[in-house]
């Protein structure tokens, strides 16, 4: 059995069972890694993948597994590579994210400024997605950190630690009946139409739980993922947006009215992680430090040797959390 036989297989059934999509991204060729998968499963004397003559159609159960493990495997290799990088040039790499489009456009940009003028040699990349393409993505190791607030539960496999809380505002053009009023209710909110987020992006289960808690069915009529479309919907008059607080930008959105609404709404929290096991080099630690302040080395280091959901609840029960 050889490492290079494992990334195939890996990389094959990360590009759709598509073998010369896959030779293209490794830059070999075809018959090459379909003769490598061949000979490993020869060797392990059960099939990787079920075909239909020269198609590769599905992994196989016994696959399914053996991918579990040779994914563990080539992130123990990319561990030992990083290892190796930190004593070579400490300041050189590459930093990996996936995030959704709230924190890519209004939490990030000034960590991310800092941290490319701190290490200009390490290339950074963002992705941005739905809180399941975060998690898959840090999971299979595409990328080495995950930013999200919504569907947590997806991350279980990840060390995930906890960033700021942060707040809602109700965006409304100005005008507008609700800017009148010194206080909103949930029943105030509830009477307009809605434009927010779509379910499971930034923080939208907290805002559908407090209407549920109050019995209240408010009229949702748009969502997007973007809070500069929810916005610019809101502008056309298709209803009131429901925004993360830190979304609205008083200088950029002077034609709309932000309401303050963190006593309708529990606050959210936002959180970075990785996965178990990731080597983190100092360019690494900086970045979770210059995000969240509060995320030393020693507490990031405390994080990586618990076990359990809990023990990671215990270890930051006791921090105050900024507020945006």
């Amino acid at each position: 059995m050889k490492l290079q036989q494992l990334r195939y297989i890996w990389e094959v059934a990360h590009h759709d069972l598509n073998v010369s999509a896959t030779a293209q991204s490794l830059y070999t060729s075809q018959p090459g890694i379909s003769k490598q998968i061949r000979l490993l499963e020869d060797e392990l004397g059960v099939e990787v993948f079920s075909r239909s003559g020269k198609h590769l159609t599905r992994v196989t159960p016994a696959g399914e597994a053996i991918l579990k493990t040779a994914g563990e495997i080539l992130r123990k290799v990319e561990s030992i590579k990083q290892v190796a990088q930190e004593f070579s040039n400490e300041k050189k790499g590459s930093l990996s994210i996936a995030t959704t489009h709230t924190q890519a456009r209004y939490a990030l940009p000034n960590t991310i400024q800092t941290f490319i003028e701190t290490y200009p040699e390490v290339s950074l990349h963002m992705h941005q997605g739905t809180p399941m393409q975060i998690s898959e993505l840090a999971a299979d190791g595409t990328v080495d950190f995950a930013i999200a607030t919504e569907a947590l539960e997806l991350f279980s496999d990840l060390i995930m630690m906890p960033c700021y809380r942060w707040d809602r505002a109700i965006v409304v053009p100005k005008g507008h009946a609700l800017a009148q009023k010194s206080e909103l209710t949930l029943e105030d909110v509830a009477a307009h139409p809605i434009v927010t987020y779509v379910f499971g992006f930034t923080g939208r289960s907290k805002l559908d739980e407090a209407f549920i808690d109050k019995g209240l069915a408010p009229k949702v009529v748009f969502t997007a993922a973007d809070a500069d479309v929810i916005k610019t919907y809101v502008r056309l008059g298709l209803g009131i947006g429901i925004v993360a607080k830190m979304a609205y930008d008083a200088e950029l959105d002077d034609d709309l009215v932000a309401l303050d609404a963190s006593h309708l709404f529990e606050s959210s929290i936002t959180k970075i992680g990785f996965r178990r096991g990731t080597f983190l080099r100092g360019f690494m630690l900086d970045f979770i430090q210059q995000f969240a302040p509060h995320l030393t080395q020693d507490i990031v280091e405390e994080a990586c040797r618990s076990h359990t959901k809990l023990e990671l609840d215990e270890l930051f029960s006791g921090i105050d959390l900024p507020v945006y």
